[in-house]
């Protein structure tokens, strides 16, 4: 009986991939629209890649909803429509992820439509005439595969720690479209080791220019490996990653031409985003709710434009519109500011603090106000560098989904950051060593494949 189940599970998500609408935006060609089940052909591989309505602006956002860079007030808190995004604010286990339309079904989603790309490629053979459109179709399949399970990963499962990761539960590796093979959890180790094999093989095939930064790019696929070496706490890798997409673009937007007082300063597709990713703002997160802590927002010096430029006040509270969306939803996707940032934590691990530093400045001063006085970072000390890199980090990230992430793999490096919930009544503690930095896996999924829960 739950085999039946589960397979009638995956059936609907086929049924629903295979006669879906495939959408495409205006600077794309028009695509025609077919179903999964008829393929045949690079140009339907290609619109099946570019429905940017599921994989553009569809991720999990748990991470950044149980993060401890904003507060909800009582009032925000017992608003919110969803109990489970009231579960992960307040870090209580269980029933987290509500229905079947959740950031679990959209990471795996993900990972079907490369799973989905990757088989068809073996029915269409690579000539000459098409091997570049070829491989950049690869390239994507395995970048969605890779990219999601990242995503995953930093919700459901703790943090990578190289000595128990073997012994640790990581997540479920669908390797194929087949809806009989059962779900599994592997090792964390394989789950790791899974989607940098994926992300290093869109880095192999990926093209270095896109149509479009909706579709993922050479340096996209380079920066996202650069972020999982960093949960990883890998820093050389981070860093050598970081580097490589930042040989491919690596040009910063100078704040001081940024309009801080509009309403959504960054234009649409910045010249920083890698890749395109959004989430459509969900209530737990949204500025009507969603207010910066009072410790963050303290910490950005006067002459820091980010200071105007990220936020403004709304009922009295601090709240945060920085988005590289260009509008109200989050931008959740690889951009060049957080390559510069894990660069500079790749080099400060490895004592090379000249060339840390060096990242640093060069971010700071298209942050800071032109017309006043930058002093520049300098030190000589390794833990005050590494320190102020976290510190700009933190200032510079925010809000999109990687603090939840950094904080978990912190704390595997003995820095002790219990999250606290002080702005309300809850009074929520997350201790560092808590299993809570492991999210529930929907209760629909354990019921469907009896895996092990967190």
């Amino acid at each position: 009986m739950k085999k039946m189940k589960k397979n009638s599970y995956f059936l609907m998500l086929w049924l629903m991939l295979a006669t879906g609408a495939l959408s495409c935006k205006k600077y794309l060609d028009a695509k025609p629209n077919k179903q999964l089940a008829t393929i045949s052909s690079l140009t339907e591989l290609q619109a099946l890649l570019d429905d940017h309505t599921r994989l553009n602006y569809q991720t999990v956002y748990a991470a950044e909803a149980a993060s401890d860079d904003f507060y909800l007030t009582d009032q925000a808190l017992n608003a919110l429509s969803l109990e489970g995004d009231r579960r992960v604010y307040n870090w209580q286990k269980g029933n987290q992820f509500e229905g079947t339309v959740n950031g679990w079904y959209y990471s795996y989603l993900g990972i079907y439509y490369g799973n989905t790309i990757l088989e068809s490629l073996n029915e269409i053979e690579r000539t000459n005439g098409n091997a570049a459109q070829w491989d950049n179709i690869k390239g994507q399949g395995y970048y969605y595969k890779g990219s999601n399970l990242l995503n995953a990963a930093m919700v459901w499962a703790l943090a990578y720690a190289p000595n128990s990761a073997s012994q640790t539960l990581g997540l479920p590796l669908r390797a194929s479209v087949d809806f009989n093979v059962p779900s599994t959890r592997a090792s964390l180790e394989d789950t790791y080791q899974q989607l940098l094999s994926d992300l290093k093989n869109a880095c192999r095939y990926l093209a270095v220019q896109q149509v479009h930064v909706m579709r993922p790019s050479k340096a996209a696929a380079y920066a996202m490996v650069s972020r999982a070496y960093l949960m990883m706490n890998k820093y050389a890798e981070a860093a050598l990653y970081a580097d490589t997409a930042l040989q491919l673009k690596s040009e910063l937007i100078d704040y001081n031409n940024i309009n801080a007082t509009a309403t959504n300063p960054f234009p649409e597709y910045g010249m920083e985003v890698l890749h395109h990713v959004t989430i459509a703002n969900p209530a737990v997160l949204n500025q009507s709710n969603a207010s910066i802590v009072d410790e963050l927002y303290n910490s950005y010096a006067a002459d820091d434009l980010r200071k105007k430029v990220f936020f403004t006040k709304l009922n009295n509270r601090n709240v945060f519109k920085g988005n590289y969306s260009g509008q109200t939803s989050l931008f959740f996707g690889p951009a060049v500011d957080e390559m510069y940032l894990n660069r500079a934590e790749g080099y400060a691990r490895t004592n090379q603090l000249p060339k840390a530093l060096a990242d640093l400045n060069t971010l700071m001063l298209k942050r800071w106000d032109k017309t006043k006085t930058y002093v520049p970072y300098n030190s000589s000390d390794q833990q005050t560098v590494i320190a102020w890199v976290l510190a700009e980090r933190r200032k510079e990230l925010l809000m999109r989904g990687l603090r939840w992430g950094d904080v978990k793999r912190l704390n595997t490096l003995g820095y002790g950051i219990k999250l606290e919930r002080k702005y309300n009544s809850s009074g929520a503690v997350l201790e560092p060593k808590s299993s809570g930095f492991a999210m529930s896996i929907p209760e629909t999924i354990i019921d469907l494949t009896g895996m092990p829960q967190n």
